[in-house]
């Protein structure tokens, strides 16, 4: 359990809270390209770690995110005009830049200098792998975007999507992070996967309570679940989590990669960011289609909305009769069901009456690890050191059936590709 007070340091992320201050030392992924207005279109609106901004294009194509409301008088920009490289509020015509600068007053006087006195809150952004992101920290040292497998792939490797959730984000994040929880929530009645390594396949069946191990690394850690299957082997899940909110599942043999991205909205709402790639090449029409139908990483939403199908103001949808019959719960969508158990703990879970078991072991960790990350941050006024060294997000999450004897720290081959590798001296990047 925690105290009210560590549930507040993990959960409050707005300017001033520890936790938003760690936070804003990391590039935040807001959107997915396809989201971001084209050049002149209307802004569209955006809230992040409690602040609301508006995203546009500019005439030259630059992307901007600027707080909503101008500084003038505190209208709101989204209703303002994107034209002629700049964004300019109906209210009195101040026009504002990609980069905050006020570009006119022609409320003003011809004769007054006001305009070169005045910014409003502009940040750094950048689209790259099918997402933009947003850079909230001290303008002076933004760092590298962090190296994520999927950033730099053709645009026909990638499919990323976006949809909110109703809790806070470590609430939300921390199914990711409980692999015990496989072998009941998304379980089917009486039918087995064929294929073992399925989430409902025989391995989650054979044994509920895997063995856990945590293997920190410069930038979070690798939750590692182990299941004993077929008599004397260990199947080996390595998930990833990644300071501050990524995470990465691991595939089964065949299929594509993903990494999943926690953001807060605000301190009760959450951002839910998915991208799926191949490094070795295009997707295919099967699993975008596959995808696109929210069906296994990615959730199914309402047309032109991030908002969910399966949600907690219609209960999910659930089909008690498919729950007797067909499903553990009734509801479809394995990720409409992780949904279903983080925010139905109320928007902000009250941690503090929780009893936590030997399943709850990377949940534990993680929390840790961001309390510790902000805590540090907020002690040394200085970023933590993971935001400043992009290669240690060039990892994977992997499995593997291994023998139940063999240890997994000797494991070299399969744990190589779940370890960031540091570049080298002459590396420019």
């Amino acid at each position: 359990m925690l105290s009210h007070e560590k549930n507040a340091l993990l959960t409050q992320c707005g300017p001033a809270a520890p936790m938003g201050r760690f936070m804003r030392s990391f590039w935040i992924p807001a959107m997915t390209a396809a989201q971001v207005p084209s050049a002149d279109e209307p802004p569209v609106r955006l809230t992040l770690l409690s602040e609301r901004l508006v995203v546009f294009r500019d005439t030259q194509g630059r992307v901007g995110v600027m707080e909503e409301n101008c500084p003038h008088r505190g209208a709101s920009l989204f209703f303002g005009r994107n034209e002629e490289g700049g964004l300019r509020c109906v209210y009195h015509g101040w026009k504002f830049d990609v980069e905050g600068n006020c570009l006119e007053m022609p409320a003003e006087p011809a004769t007054s200098r006001m305009c070169q006195n005045v910014k409003t809150r502009a940040y750094p952004a950048r689209i790259a792998g099918a997402l933009l992101w947003i850079y909230m920290g001290d303008a002076q040292t933004v760092p590298d975007l962090p190296a994520f497998g999927f950033i730099g792939q053709p645009d026909d490797h990638l499919y990323a999507s976006r949809w909110h959730q109703e809790c806070n984000y470590a609430q939300a994040m921390e199914g990711e992070l409980d692999s015990a929880h496989v072998s009941f929530l998304h379980q089917e009645l009486n039918k087995t996967n064929p294929d073992p390594q399925a989430l409902t396949g025989k391995y989650f069946q054979e044994d509920t309570a895997p063995l856990w191990k945590i293997l920190p690394n410069g930038a979070g850690f690798m939750a590692c679940n182990g299941r004993s299957v077929d008599g004397d082997k260990r199947y080996w899940r390595l998930n990833q989590f990644l300071l501050p909110f990524f995470t990465m599942i691991p595939p089964r043999p065949g299929d594509a990669q993903l990494v999943r991205m926690w953001v807060p909205m605000t301190d009760e709402r959450s951002w839910v960011i998915c991208v799926s790639w191949r490094p070795d090449g295009p997707l295919n029409e099967k699993e975008l289609t596959a995808w696109r139908n929210g069906e296994n990483s990615h959730r199914k939403v309402v047309p032109g909305t991030t908002l969910p199908v399966e949600r907690l103001d219609n209960d999910y949808l659930i089909d008690r009769q498919e729950q007797k019959t067909v499903s553990f719960t009734g509801i479809k969508g394995i990720r409409a069901q992780d949904a279903m158990v983080t925010e139905t703990a109320g928007p902000i879970a009250d941690r503090s009456r929780e009893h936590l078991g030997s399943s709850d072991v990377a949940v534990v960790a993680m929390r840790r690890a961001l309390m510790e990350g902000a805590t540090q941050c907020a002690d040394s006024g200085q970023p933590h050191p993971a935001a400043a060294n992009a290669w240690l997000y060039s990892v994977r999450a992997v499995q593997a059936v291994l023998p139940g004897d063999q240890s997994l720290e000797a494991a070299d081959e399969f744990l190589a590709p779940a370890r960031a590798t540091p570049p080298s001296p002459t590396s420019t990047h």
